[in-house]
Parts: C-alpha cells; sequence; structure tokens
C-alpha cells in the first residue's frame, strides 16, 4: 500500500482540479465575450451556461457514499480523475452553447465525487487530528480556486479560451493515469488509533441541523463569491480580462494563508472559538467590498476571501469531530449535496443581478444577507471541550465550555 504521505498528494492535487475545473468559465467568458463569435456578447447568458453544472455537481455529492461502499474509495477517485479531465477537454472543443452546457455539465458530474469521497479519505488517512491535514488540503483547493483566474487569463489571451480548458483537463487525466499507477488502499482500512467515542445524541441532532444550514447558505456565498470576483475587479480596476485574473488571483490567494492557519489552530482550539469570528468579520466586509472602487477592492476582496475559505476548513472539522468513519462519507455526500443545491443557484443569481442593474453591486449585498444566516448559525454552533479530549464524552454530566472561558 501507498504511504498515507502519497495518497495526501494525490487526495490534495484533486482538490485543486476539483476548484480549477468549476472555475474557468467565470475568467474565460470575459474572452469569449470580447471575441464575440457563437457564443455571443452577452456575459451574463454565457456564464448562465453552467448553472446545469453546478446543479450536476450538488446532485451526484448524494449518491457517492453509497457507491463507495460498494466499488470503494480508489475506484471513484479513478473515475474522478479521468472524467473530470476528459470533460474538460470535451468542453474546449465546444462549438455551440448546447454543447457548452453539456460538457461543463458532466465536468460537474465527475467533480462531485471528489468532496465527500476525497475529503472522507482524507481524515481517516490522517488519523485522530485531522485539524492541520483539512487545512492542508483546504489550501490545495484554494491554489486551485486561485489560480484559476489567473490562469485562465493568460492561456485565454495567449492561445484562446478552448486553450484554457484543454489544457488542465490533459493534466488532470495524466494525474489519474498516475493514480491507477499507484498501490492505494481503500481508506476504510485504515484503522483510528483509538475507538471513536459515543456522542450524546442531542448535541449530533444539533450539530447536523446547524451543519446542513450552514452547507445550503455557505455553498451559495462560496460559490457565488468565487464565480463574480474576476467580474468584479474587471469592473472596480477598469482593466483588461488578463489583469482582472490575476487580480482576482491575488485576493484568493489570501485565503490560502488562513485555511493553513486555521489547520495548524483547530487540534488544539473548540470549533465555535474559530467559526464565531469568522462569522463576525463576513457581513461588514461583504458590505464594504460592495461599495469600495480602484485598487483597495484588492485587500477588502482579500479579507472576504479569507473568511470564506477559513470558514470551510473549519465546517469539514466538523463532520470530522462529530461523525464516525463509519457514518462520515454519507454525511459528507449529505453536507455537500446540500451545500452544492445552495451553490448551484450562484450562476443564475449573479447573472440575473447583472442583468438588471450593470454591475455586480447588488449581487454582493445579497451575499451578505445570506452571511448573516451563516453568523447565526456560529453562534448556534456547541462548544464542547469534548472535541479536544474525546474521552470525556465517555464521563458523565460533561458541561459546555462558555466562549469567553480560557
Amino acid at each position: 500500500m501507498a504511504s498515507p504521505r502519497a495518497q495526501m498528494g494525490f487526495i490534495n492535487a484533486a482538490h485543486s482540479f476539483t476548484h480549477y475545473s468549476l472555475l474557468i468559465l467565470p475568467t474565460a467568458v470575459l474572452a469569449m465575450v470580447t471575441q464575440g463569435g457563437e457564443f455571443g456578447r452577452d456575459y451574463g447568458r454565457i456564464l448562465a451556461l453552467a448553472t446545469g453544472s453546478f446543479i450536476l455537481y450538488g446532485i451526484f455529492a448524494l449518491p457517492q457514499g453509497w457507491l463507495a461502499a460498494r466499488i470503494g474509495r480508489r475506484n471513484l477517485m479513478t473515475i474522478f480523475f479521468l472524467g473530470a479531465g476528459l470533460s474538460m477537454v470535451a468542453t474546449g472543443l465546444s462549438t455551440t452553447p448546447l454543447m457548452l452546457t453539456l460538457t461543463l455539465g458532466a465536468t460537474g458530474l465527475f467533480v462531485a465525487i471528489y468532496h465527500p469521497v476525497g475529503t472522507a479519505l482524507l481524515v481517516d488517512v490522517a488519523g485522530d487530528k485531522p485539524g492541520q491535514a483539512i487545512g492542508l488540503n483546504g489550501v490545495f483547493g484554494n491554489i486551485g480556486v486561485a489560480m484559476a483566474p489567473m490562469m485562465t487569463a493568460v492561456i485565454a489571451a495567449q492561445f484562446g479560451w478552448n486553450w484554457a480548458f484543454i489544457l488542465p483537463g490533459a493534466a488532470c487525466t495524466i494525474l489519474g493515469i498516475f493514480w491507477l499507477r499507484l498501490p492505494v488502499g481503500d481508506g476504510r482500512a485504515i484503522k483510528q488509533s483509538r475507538p471513536f467515542p459515543n456522542i450524546p445524541a442531542p448535541v449530533v441532532r444539533r450539530v447536523v441541523i446547524i451543519l446542513l444550514l450552514i452547507a445550503a447558505v455557505s455553498g451559495l456565498v462560496f460559490n457565488a463569491f468565487t464565480l463574480l470576483i474576476p467580474k468584479l475587479m474587471q469592473e472596480r480596476l477598469s482593466g483588461a480580462p488578463a489583469m482582472a485574473g490575476v487580480a482576482a488571483t491575488l485576493a484568493t490567494l489570501c485565503g490560502a494563508v488562513t485555511q493553513l492557519t486555521v489547520g495548524r489552530m483547530i487540534d488544539r482550539m473548540t470549533l465555535k472559538r474559530l467559526f464565531l469570528p469568522f462569522g463576525l468579520v463576513l457581513v461588514p466586509a461583504l458590505v464594504l467590498l460592495s461599495f469600495v472602487q480602484g485598487w483597495l477592492i484588492l485587500p477588502v476582496a482579500g479579507a472576504v476571501a479569507a473568511v470564506v475559505f477559513g470558514q470551510v476548513t473549519v465546517n469539514e472539522t466538523m463532520t470530522a469531530r462529530y461523525f464516525s468513519p463509519a457514518l462520515r462519507t454519507k454525511m459528507y455526500s449529505v453536507r455537500f449535496f446540500v451545500g452544492f443545491l445552495g451553490s448551484a443557484a450562484a450562476p443564475p443569481v449573479i447573472a440575473l443581478l447583472h442583468e438588471r442593474t450593470g454591475n455586480l453591486t447588488a449581487a454582493v449585498l445579497l451575499l451578505a444577507a445570506f452571511a448573516l444566516v451563516i453568523l447565526g448559525c456560529a453562534f448556534a454552533f456547541p462548544d464542547r471541550r469534548e472535541e479536544l479530549d474525546p474521552s470525556l464524552w465517555e464521563s458523565p454530566g460533561t458541561v459546555p465550555v462558555p466562549v469567553a472561558a480560557e
């Protein structure tokens, strides 16, 4: 069997490709609109073609727990690499809006495999202290988010928008071939060094409700922010698509720093103590982002990216801490299904608001309103010292830790 480090390397790379593949179009559309041709010059209409991709991304996350139990995580990850890679290549070869819609949809279908299967496999490989591994994995996902605007802008400017899909698709396919050659065991065979504790049912029910509510709202906020940031940079900086792509990359790279820091802190702190500050910052940061102009948009967008991406690491660790390995893949499937259904609403909502108002101010203010729900979830999430010492779950009479306590 390959070492855990080798397995994590492929899982982390898969996370990068997942987010990169879904965020090629928001920057490529700037070149497509400039070039015109068979897709026209309407930004909103072309962006809306990605709606089906995000719907399939959400729907097909749901059965992954069932599929993993029957055909294994290794086989599903093979399907992920090869299916997503070839779908991106096919997208680059599209010549009509219908073909573009279908190939984008196929990409969404295949990358739906990653989060339920890859994240659960990563947590099992990481063992009893998954926080740092989840944080590093989040950095790789953020690298995919951050690099997509810049790389797409550069490739589209040099070779045309088609190659912005073909080149990463070919790279993902090649990585899948190497994954096939790696003697990787199924994550189900990996054992924790200590048994998973018996967490009281009322606590678990509370966490489930909060997790699913967070998933629905943060899925929309995360996806909408990553979709609109290239266009927002172009509007506020009055620059070419290439400059907008580079600016979007610089802003979203701030999220990578946050996720790595959160990953190091998360194994030493209760989740609420990290989650609540993010919720308090996100709402005013989004309101400010809706109004700032010029180069001031870069630090503000960077702050929003840091909070949005840092929160993802906290949310994924919630599932790892409150659900046993036997239930983890299924819970990730349900959670990501709910979250990606929320994210599927992002392309048409952005397209509609941009069409009605002529800019993205209203869209960003809408995200600020949804961020209020995330803040409410942060206040409602339990603050339990048992998260840091699971043996305490077996002790009768354990009580929540006050937020202000040390």
